[in-house]
């Protein structure tokens, strides 16, 4: 179920509800600030540690969301992305570590704050819409300390917000998934949370709904200022939303970050594979230096006979037709055209894998045979093996 803040001042939320609604939204819920704007908080996790049937899940996380900031956990299953949520919302206890809001301890030190008064909204995966509710009366669920009049002028608000004001009277099994969603978020904001978690929104969705509903909760959550904190295993999806993303792995944060540092320096093979399909070269440093079939690079930062793993994304490689096989050449093996890009697999001498590069489908001519292989040697990353 969505669980929300229940301890709102009242004078404070009809002040709030009266928020200037001039202008009105690039997309399709409305006028931006109907909703009424949040009182964003921050959230801090310390060394948490949380073992289940002495499995270890998180192992010593540390990091934090700055108010009004939105936060991408983003890993594989079983990373821990989910528990570390679940500790935020305090629906699970961390074993050691503490959890803070607004520099207020809610975990940790023999300290535990209940859900109910974290002042959170939350947004499960399968959305967790009570059935025999109408859809007005879902939203008005945590607005229990309101009078029935402004809980109810809040949720139609906030169903104006979202597009879905006109099914107010209507059952959760008589809209759609998208529909479902935009109203478990119409939920979860109503009382307007300091803090909103969301596990995994939008991986009930089809491709082409999913991109304009997570488009949409973005802009909503930048209308209310809301802190939040996102779950996702797509690292384009974190891409798109996070202003900050927290790549996680076997129970350990592997990186911590803006975007553009964890995609363009990533910190690990794992963090470099995981934004982006890579060919790897697997060599040993000799005199400073490894031969690999995109030239010779200097191994900065690695001694003689480290074997290192350099990688580069498919789209940084670049080819140029060349006439004949030789030194330096790679054979096309195979050609796939994808729309605006093509796929193309390369056969390079001494190596037994394909070398795989992705270009504009009209890059390269289509009767060619042989090209000679080249990189940006900026865009070449170079790890320990």
């Amino acid at each position: 179920m969505t669980m929300n803040v229940l301890g709102q001042n009242k004078a404070m939320d009809e002040q709030v509800g009266e928020t200037a609604t001039s202008g009105r939204s690039s997309g399709q819920w409305g006028a931006p600030n109907s909703a009424g704007v949040s009182i964003a908080s921050s959230i801090s996790f310390q060394n948490v540690c949380y073992a289940y049937h002495k499995t270890l899940v998180l192992n010593g996380v540390t990091l934090e969301a700055a108010p009004g900031e939105i936060l991408c956990l983003l890993g594989p299953s079983g990373s821990g992305k989910t528990t570390l949520l679940r500790i935020a919302a305090g629906l699970e206890v961390p074993n050691t570590g503490t959890v803070k809001i607004d520099n207020q301890l809610v975990d940790g030190e023999g300290v535990h704050v209940e859900t109910e008064q974290r002042g959170i909204g939350l947004v499960f995966q399968d959305f967790a819409l009570f059935p025999h509710l109408t859809i007005l009366d879902n939203v008005k669920f945590g607005l229990a300390q309101l009078s029935r009049k402004d809980a109810t002028t809040q949720a139609n608000r906030m169903l104006e917000r979202v597009g879905m004001l006109q099914y107010a009277d209507v059952y959760p099994d008589q809209i759609s998934g998208g529909e479902q969603q935009r109203v478990a978020l119409a939920r979860a904001l109503a009382p307007r949370p300091q803090i909103v978690l969301m596990d995994e929104p939008f991986s009930g969705l089809d491709a082409r709904l999913r991109d304009t509903i997570r488009a949409e909760t973005v802009e909503l959550l930048r209308d209310t200022r809301s802190t939040a904190i996102i779950v996702t295993h797509d690292p384009e999806e974190a891409l798109r939303v996070a202003d900050h993303i927290a790549l996680m792995k076997d129970g350990n944060l592997v990186q911590f970050g803006p975007c553009e540092e964890l995609y363009h320096r990533p910190n690990s093979l794992f963090s470099a594979q995981f934004f982006s399909e890579v060919n790897i070269f697997q060599h040993t440093v000799k005199a400073g230096m490894v031969d690999t079939p995109l030239g010779e690079l200097k191994a900065k930062g690695f001694s003689d006979g480290d074997l290192v793993n350099i990688c580069v994304r498919l789209s940084d490689l670049n080819l140029e037709v060349a006439k004949a096989e030789g030194d330096g050449i790679a054979q096309i093996r195979s050609r796939r055209f994808m729309g605006i890009v093509e796929l193309i697999e390369l056969g390079i001498d001494g190596r037994l894998e394909p070398v795989r590069v992705r270009i504009r489908a009209d890059g390269l001519d289509k009767d060619a045979r042989y090209v000679r292989v080249t990189a940006d040697k900026q865009k070449i990353m170079m790890f320990s093996a």
